[in-house]
């Protein structure tokens, strides 16, 4: 008898699990979590370099499933104020859905200033690889913090300068990236692939170089979505209006299928 009592309350206590489990991912996907964030500054040891950053999570995130990653890339801040901190309504945003989102400050104010003249691709593509080290840096090292976050690729958002970094980064190390959402980055060219993922907000204000945007046959074929707006570049962070918001946001939902209400 006391065998039969404990095999009921195996199963009870599974079949309780998996509707809670289930519960949580629903919530996830539809729902707004209370959320928590906070600043740290960790050190690559092996470039001894301070990578400042800030993570946004789900306060219940340790009980979510398959709980991906985000990384925000911040466009230029000429090595001055901490740019990063530029995106916390994407960040907060994105946190309420269930997503673990950290933003990496790139720029430290002894770093080199981004070229502004000459072959800007070949010229800033120095800045572009040491923002591919920061990232590679940051979500190994949330790897081991946060183990939950193995199971899934991650998702990459980058403004400007900050979008050639995410969509450099997608190309050296494609299996690690799920998707690309740049916001109106203008250098690194967007490798024509159906995998990872590649996804774009234009401004109404300054374009990209010649061939760094798929053709529109091209987006067709590899499912690649870009979508011209009325925001000028460099409002597309904090100093977007509460309706340009709204575009970035319903653009980014759309592209992760998140539901909106």
């Amino acid at each position: 008898m006391l065998k039969q009592s404990f095999y009921l309350f195996l199963l009870v206590f599974f079949l309780f699990s998996c509707k809670t489990s289930e519960k949580l991912v629903i919530e996830a996907e539809n729902e707004h979590f209370s959320i928590s964030s906070h600043k740290e500054v960790w050190v690559d040891s092996t470039r001894n370099r301070k990578v400042p950053l800030i993570i946004y999570k789900p306060r219940r995130s340790d009980e979510l499933l398959d709980q991906k990653l985000i990384i925000i890339s911040h466009g230029y801040g000429f090595n001055e104020g901490n740019p990063y901190l530029g995106y916390s309504f994407i960040a907060e945003h994105l946190a309420r859905k269930g997503y673990f989102v950290v933003s990496i400050q790139h720029e430290l104010p002894s770093d080199e200033l981004l070229a502004m003249d000459g072959d800007l691709r070949v010229k800033r593509k120095p800045n572009w690889e040491k923002g591919v080290q920061n990232i590679l840096f940051v979500s190994n090292q949330l790897n081991v913090k946060y183990p939950i976050l193995t199971q899934s690729k991650m998702i990459l958002i980058g403004h400007s300068n900050g979008g050639d970094m995410s969509v450099l980064f997608a190309e050296k190390y494609p299996e690690l990236i799920d998707i690309v959402i740049t916001l109106d980055h203008r250098r690194m060219p967007i490798p024509r692939v159906k995998e990872p993922k590649f996804y774009s907000l234009r401004s109404n204000d300054q374009n990209p170089d010649a061939g760094i945007l798929s053709t529109p046959e091209e987006q067709k074929k590899y499912g690649q979505v870009f979508m011209q707006t009325a925001i000028k570049h460099n409002d597309m962070c904090n100093t977007a209006s509460h309706e340009e918001r709204n575009v970035i946001l319903s653009f980014i939902d759309l592209q992760l299928k998140i539901k909106r209400k």
